[in-house]
């Protein structure tokens, strides 16, 4: 006769699958090997069946394995439901939040958002998760997420804080040797960039600049542009915050993408959740005009 199945089996048998490999499980996890193998074992014990064939190449599934994987994700769905709800009868706002952010944000961005909600919020701590990956808010990957997009589609609530404009900055020592490149040309100056694609030079307002650097975040495009190597095209509200920085004169700014600030739906009753979302929204609102001009 079949036995009862352990939730927490089920939840390693996903992440197996998930990282098609029990090597791959535990560390998604953060338990050792042998935790991953003897729930796995439990499991396949309960059912009576093999769900993994195992080899050297990694774990591939069973037909009995096959016809778990539904059943298993509906009682992931379903106890992230109750723990989302559960968490959201908290009517008092103490406790953590966790707010997934992209790294170029988590610094000048969000800083002084931290210290404003920090001293009218003191019992409520923030653990700041900073990806540049979409954090799946349903999966309870984070409370709160601050996104960069130009539109959200995935299911949570929230708003768009505002867009912003990209502007080009350099250190004036810069400049000063190379001369004031020409819009729309640029020939003799240097981009410092942040993927190995160029194509975005040729909408930039120096078309004609080399791209001599690749730094794939905007703090570390801000150091370099300071220490004269270059060019950077980033957010102006980032830019302009940066003392060795001057906005290229007679460059133009141009308008980007948007500043979202997003939740799960089950979460916005969440005192110290929507404590945070209202303060941070009210924050970059009264601040709007430096993010687009």
């Amino acid at each position: 006769m079949t036995k009862s199945l352990d939730w927490d089996h089920l939840r390693v048998f996903l992440a197996a699958l998930r990282a098609g490999s029990l090597r791959g499980a535990s560390e998604a996890l953060g338990v050792n090997h042998a935790t991953v193998n003897r729930a796995i074992r439990g499991l396949e014990d309960s059912l009576g069946t093999r769900v993994f064939d195992r080899s050297a190449e990694g774990l591939t599934l069973t037909q009995p394995g096959e016809l778990l994987i539904a059943q298993a994700e509906e009682v992931e769905r379903q106890t992230q439901i109750i723990g989302r709800r559960l968490t959201g009868l908290d009517a008092t706002p103490t406790g953590t939040v966790r707010v997934s952010i992209a790294p170029s944000l988590a610094q000048g961005f969000l800083a002084p958002i931290l210290a404003g909600f920090s001293a009218e919020f003191p019992d409520i701590s923030i653990q700041i998760i900073a990806t540049n990956q979409v954090s799946d808010l349903a999966r309870h990957e984070a409370d709160v997420s601050i996104r960069v997009a130009h539109e959200v589609s995935d299911d949570v609530v929230g708003r768009r804080l505002t867009r912003y404009a990209l502007g080009v900055f350099a250190a004036p020592a810069y400049l000063e040797r190379i001369g004031l490149p020409m819009v729309g040309d640029g020939t003799g100056a240097h981009w410092i960039g942040w993927r190995e694609d160029h194509s975005w030079v040729a909408e930039s307002p120096y078309p004609k600049a080399r791209v001599s650097h690749i730094l794939p975040e905007v703090y570390m495009q801000a150091e370099a542009a300071a220490n004269g190597l270059g060019l950077i095209w980033v957010p102006v509200f980032l830019g302009d915050q940066h003392a060795g920085l001057v906005r290229v004169p007679g460059a133009p700014v141009q308008l980007d993408r948007s500043i979202w600030i997003l939740l799960h739906g089950d979460l916005r009753r969440t005192a110290r959740v929507r404590a945070f979302v209202d303060f941070a929204t009210a924050q970059v609102l009264s601040q709007k005009q430096a993010f687009v001009s």
